[in-house]
């Protein structure tokens, strides 16, 4: 049975929202993850308030499953220590297991069966109390009432996200632990998703979501920016922007290709990415930058003008940074 699934019914010392004397919903501190000679996760320190959602960016191999494993228990770190909705990480992990909503990259369910076959099937296999009204609640609150009898092995990605979702909030955890929830999902799907995720954060449930997408990452009250392993930023989005000091300018034309690889080898420029019919170009020497946007571009008939950085530029760049730093220290 997946992890992916939920766990059975309850919340720490009694209480009805699963907080702990006002601590946050997860709270960690310095933990590191060797698989061999990787260093996997690498003195990760964060917290997640109560009914906050909570991104968790960073590229492939990054270390973001691994360390979503160590905050829920299903990991143990080889150090560090931390709380996930008030217990030890360590030491009490089964504790947290059941308190925990955990939706997994891989859809695990049973393809043969309907809807609610599933449902019925994973409050059975957690002895939940009141199964056939949890289920019916599930439906309900996921939207998949109308769609409870059909197989589902048939469902599109958006119906199978869904039911993933609903299997999690069976056992009604306080916190849910997305790992790319959305991956290979329909833009309305996903913008469904996320409305479904502000509706829970609002009602209290914490939400540690990791994803690959700037549009989600822009809707999360705060964000975590990991690569191989370390943590690089985090804060609110604006927090994010504003930690790494990019000044940014948007330039309008042709060739822009071609202008991009000029640029790239000017000094005072440290990135450039061409976003559709436009070309960012960023710098941490505002002046710099100025002065060799107008030289290089002096002449040509192209429209240039300082813009706000944005979290994607952001990222980008703190993308390309690490995985740099990353080669150097192989």
């Amino acid at each position: 049975m997946s992890a992916q699934n939920g766990m059975q019914h309850g919340s720490p010392n009694g209480s009805p929202n699963g907080s702990l004397n006002g601590t946050p919903a997860i709270d960690v501190h310095n933990l590191n993850k060797h698989f061999g000679d990787k260093h996997v996760v690498n003195d990760v320190t964060l917290q997640v308030a109560h009914g906050e959602i909570f991104g968790f960016l960073g590229p492939n191999g990054s270390g973001k499953t691994t360390s979503i494993r160590l905050m829920c228990g299903l990991l143990t770190p080889d150090s560090g220590s931390g709380t996930c909705l008030g217990y030890d990480i360590v030491r009490e992990s089964a504790q947290i297991k059941r308190n925990v909503g955990y939706m997994t990259q891989r859809f695990s369910f049973w393809e043969d069966m309907t809807i609610r076959e599933n449902l019925d099937f994973v409050a059975r296999i957690y002895q939940m109390r009141e199964r056939k009204e949890k289920v019916d609640r599930a439906l309900e609150n996921l939207g998949l009432k109308t769609r409870a009898d059909q197989l589902t092995g048939a469902l599109s990605g958006g119906w199978k996200q869904r039911l993933a979702l609903a299997a999690c909030m069976l056992h009604e955890p306080k916190l849910l632990l997305l790992d790319e929830p959305t991956a290979g999902v329909d833009p309305t799907a996903r913008r469904d998703f996320w409305e479904e995720l502000h509706r829970l954060a609002a009602q209290g449930i914490s939400v540690l979501v990791s994803t690959h997408y700037m549009d989600e990452a822009e809707r999360c009250h705060k964000l975590a920016y990991i690569a191989y392993g370390k943590l690089l930023a985090q804060g609110t989005a604006q927090q994010v922007i504003d930690s790494q000091d990019l000044a940014t300018w948007s330039i309008h034309g042709e060739r822009l290709t071609e202008l991009s690889e000029q640029l790239r080898k000017t000094p005072g420029v440290d990135q450039t990415v061409v976003f559709g019919s436009a070309l960012h170009v960023s710098g941490h020497d505002h002046a710099a930058l100025e002065k060799a946007i107008r030289q290089t571009t002096s002449g040509m008939p192209v429209r240039i003008e300082p813009i706000e950085t944005g979290l994607e530029d952001v990222f980008i760049y703190m993308m390309s940074r690490s995985a740099d730093n990353y080669g150097k220290a192989a």
